[in-house]
């Protein structure tokens, strides 16, 4: 050995200094070849060879270096237990306003998954994870998974235990950028990062265990969106591959083709907690889809979508359309084929025709046989009527004169022996249904017995994504969906922004995911677009094929009474509609009668609570020349009670009678006092809804002392149950108790949980908008407190109330002073005086609402009100 080195050392001195510099350089360029060709087998993986058939993935080599093998059966961490959670997603979005963040929201909600964002927490502190021993998310979602991955050691223990204890999954993307490594391993995880990548011919694992809605039979072919994908390799067996993809560089690399891993799904075998792991966004189509069946996964099916579909496909206007667009008759043959083919995969499968009979025969020679020969199939369709003249419902002010145009159409169909029993309408531009015409479902119902209608409008056109039913006067109102066919859609070269968008729209777009996303869908087509280039069969025809090659979806046709059924037992509570204000949305507006206004809406609630001197208020405020109250209620005197009960079921056409039509001046102020609006779980969303702009006004006074006048208030009512029991026995009655005084006791002690009621107000009401009155300044100074109302309803005329009230001893509180002295007070059942509270039931009641008037201040405080004299006392005396 030591006579090798020494030769080696006299060889080395006989080294001239150009041949030490020759030999240098060939090392250099050496490693500069292995350098390369390092980077393009393996960080860039190699491309797969031509011989690699679609779905065939098993012919495709799969770079030894990932050993992510496909297993029939896997282990992992234990499942989400949802007996310990709620099902809510807690999604981590970097900002507000970052579009990844938006994408996945949007399919939470089209989803109807329930969900809450919040701003990744670098250092700051984590959102509170449980609430007693209950966990309050079932999942967690990364818009970046780097800021899961670096955040700080306190805030990454308390999540990840809290994820191994309660079964919970994460979801992280992974989105590259121009700052990130080539190759890189996950901090903290047997985990490869090789980013910046171009990626194509996207296929799934077909043996992965995420797969639910997903089926992995095909490629996507063709290069996939962006350059800058990420692919995960390991070999750990804790992770498992469900998408792959082939690399776009080295094409010239006459090599065996590679795949690799885009999205991963991690088992928990490695720390206990399962998580998916996306190599790029929610641009690509594929990875919505994968990212509902991760959802589904990872929360035990808890948040998933179930493979059935239904679907009606609605051909508005079969008989309008002006010359060229219309059917012919082998249009017609053809619409029936189509039928009949689609039926082989969708049971029941059936076209639903629209109908104004008015339009008959109003095309050419040709056009007309093709209207014809419809009728002559007029049994193998589904049938609804449109208007006679298909004239909008709207502008008929008279219910009358809406009806003879439905029954023109009506004997248009007995004529023609057209079956009309399926008991659905459609208004041509969705016109009367919402914003609601009162007269189009009168005369709906007395006419045609109607039971089921759709619009695209409620609660509103976009996005798609929140339309809903409701039911209103005895119809149930369906979502209906656009599908990118309008009535100018004729031609496929003609398509706006070309073919390749139509296609777009039906390969993994807006269409598909419209089926994917919605259990129900109604689709409105038109006449036109089943003429000439036929889109609409071409449309469905090959929407059908995507969904089976794609997924496990199971489509079928219901009529549409049997689509009522089946969406209101999917979401019973969209039954209850939210009525808006047809104003704030301009195509509602369109659409709305013209002799109605929104100027007919008050812009002042007052809403209580009860017993706090809210009718005093409301006596105040009718006396200002500008502020006009509502009519009064047979049922409910000054109230109208319409936010909170059943009178809301009535609409906002039964809402606006109790207000007159507005006069020419500007400075009318129309207001309304419900008293039992503050208290009341749906009001609040309810007034926002339609009155967005509204001041608020509540009146609050000592909880305790409101609480014992609501008891006084039930006995001088000949309520019996205040009759039988003491205010003592009432309040500090037990769960035990009779199922009557409990009610009793509840009307006395809820309502005055002041900051809870008011934090339901502020939830759909900006600070500024919500006055709060002190009550006990109410009796004592209404001149004052009339002023600041008045100053908070910035109402340009003020008037001196101190000049026109005037304390009425034998009353004992405040009226109205009129001419000669006299004065106008409320009626006799209000301002009574009642016997002393008993001193048990103030000890009781000041300990039982003492935390609420804490609350209660803290809330004044963030809001930037003051302090009602009586609170101040409360948190004084509870020291």
């Amino acid at each position: 050995m030591m006579l090798c080195v020494a030769r080696v050392r006299r060889l080395l001195r006989q080294l001239t200094l150009q041949t030490s510099l020759f030999l240098l350089f060939l090392l250099c360029m050496l490693s500069v070849f292995i350098s390369a060709y390092f980077l393009y087998t393996v960080k860039r993986e190699l491309e797969p060879s031509a011989g690699g058939g679609p779905g065939n993935c098993d012919d495709d080599y799969v770079v030894p270096s990932r050993l992510l093998p496909f297993r029939d059966e896997l282990g992992g961490a234990p499942a989400a237990d949802g007996t310990r959670t709620e099902p809510v997603v807690l999604v981590f979005v970097e900002s507000q306003y970052s579009q990844l963040g938006q994408e996945i929201v949007a399919v939470l909600e089209s989803a109807r998954f329930r969900y809450q964002t919040e701003i990744s927490p670098g250092k700051g502190d984590m959102p509170t994870l449980t609430d007693r021993d209950r966990g309050r998310f079932a999942l967690i979602v990364y818009e970046n998974i780097l800021k899961y991955v670096n955040m700080d050691a306190w805030n990454r223990e308390l999540l990840d235990k809290y994820c191994v204890e309660y079964g919970v999954g994460i979801i992280g993307f992974f989105k590259a950028n121009e700052n990130s490594l080539l190759s890189a391993q996950l901090k903290g995880f047997p985990l490869f990062l090789h980013s910046n990548l171009g990626l194509k011919d996207c296929t799934v694992n077909p043996k992965s265990p995420l797969l639910h809605v997903t089926r992995g039979q095909e490629v996507v072919k063709g290069p996939l969106p962006g350059d800058d994908w990420t692919v995960f390799q390991s070999n750990h067996s804790t992770y498992e591959p469900v998408l792959l993809a082939k690399t776009q560089s080295a094409e010239s690399v006459g090599l065996r083709a590679v795949l690799h891993t885009s999205v991963v799904q991690d088992l928990g075998l490695h720390d206990g907690i399962q998580r998916v792991l996306f190599g790029h966004n929610l641009a690509f189509w594929l990875h919505k889809l994968v990212f509902v069946d991760a959802v589904a996964f990872l929360t035990a099916k808890r948040l998933s979508l179930s493979l059935d579909r239904y679907v009606l496909v609605d051909i508005d206007d079969i008989f309008v359309g002006k010359e060229g667009t219309r059917m012919k008759v082998s249009d017609v043959k053809a619409l029936l084929e189509t039928q009949n083919e689609l039926r082989v995969s969708i049971p029941n499968f059936t076209f639903n025709l629209g109908f104004s009979g008015k339009f008959f025969h109003a095309g050419t020679d040709e056009e007309d046989l093709g209207d014809d020969l419809l009728l002559s199939y007029v049994n193998e369709f589904w049938w609804f009527p449109h208007m006679w003249s298909h004239m909008q419902p709207h502008r008929f002010h008279n219910q009358s004169v809406l009806a003879e145009q439905m029954l023109l159409n009506r004997h248009f169909a007995e004529e023609h022996s057209i079956p009309t029993h399926l008991g659905y309408a459609v208004a041509p531009h969705h016109s009367g249904v919402y914003p609601v015409h009162e007269q189009l479902y009168d005369a709906w119902k007395k006419v045609w017995g109607i039971k089921v209608t759709s619009t695209e409008e409620y609660p509103h056109l976009k996005p798609a994504r929140y339309r809903r039913g409701f039911v209103h006067s005895g119809i149930s109102v369906l979502p209906r969906q656009t599908c990118g066919l309008f009535t100018h859609t004729i031609f496929y070269k003609d398509y706006p922004g070309g073919p390749q968008e139509l296609d777009k729209l039906i390969d993994g777009g807006e269409l598909f995911l419209t089926v994917l996303l919605n259990p129900i869908s109604i689709f409105m087509t038109h006449m036109s677009n089943y003429g000439n280039d036929r889109l609409g069969l071409y449309t469905f025809k090959k929407l059908l094929h995507f969904v089976q090659t794609w997924t496990h979806l199971r489509l079928q046709t219901l009529s549409p009474l049997q689509l009522a059924h089946k969406y209101f037992s999917l979401f019973p509570s969209d039954r209850e509609p939210l009525w808006q204000n047809p104003c704030e949305d301009k195509r509602h507006k369109d659409i709305w009668s013209k002799e109605k206004t929104c100027d007919r809406f008050p812009k002042l609630l007052v809403i209580g609570p009860q017993k706090t001197g809210t009718t005093a208020l409301y006596l105040f405020l009718g006396m200002h020349p500008d502020l006009i109250s509502n009519y009064p209620s047979k049922e409910t005197f000054e109230e109208i009670q319409f936010f909170n009960g059943h009178n809301y079921h009535r609409g906002i056409d039964w809402y606006m009678e109790y207000f007159p039509l507005p006069s020419n001046t500007s400075s009318d102020y129309y207001f309304e006092k419900s008293a039992n609006y503050f208290d009341s779980e749906v009001a609040a969303a309810r007034a926002a809804a339609l009155l967005p702009k509204a001041k608020i006004i509540t009146v609050l006074v000592n909880p305790a002392e409101r609480a014992y006048a609501w008891y006084q208030h039930q006995r001088a009512h000949d309520d019996p149950v205040a009759l039988k029991y003491s205010f003592h026995d009432v309040i500090t009655a037990s769960h035990s108790a009779p199922v009557k005084l409990r009610i009793l006791q509840s009307r006395c002690l809820a309502p005055g949980w002041y900051a809870a009621h008011l934090e339901r107000w502020l939830t759909h009401y900006h600070s500024s908008q919500i006055m709060v009155v002190d009550g006990q300044m109410m009796k004592t100074e209404p001149a004052s407190v009339m002023d600041k109302v008045q100053k908070f309803l910035g109402l340009v005329n003020t008037i001196n109330y101190h000049k026109i009230l005037a304390f009425d001893p034998k009353k004992g509180f405040w009226c109205q002073l009129l001419e000669g002295g006299k004065t106008k007070c409320l009626r006799k059942s209000k301002g009574k005086r009642y016997s002393d509270m008993d001193s048990e039931s103030q000890v009781f009641l000041r300990e039982y609402y003492r935390d609420h008037n804490i609350e209660l201040s803290k809330l004044l405080y963030r809001m930037g009100q003051p302090l009602p004299s009586w609170l101040k006392d409360e948190l004084l005396n509870s020291r």
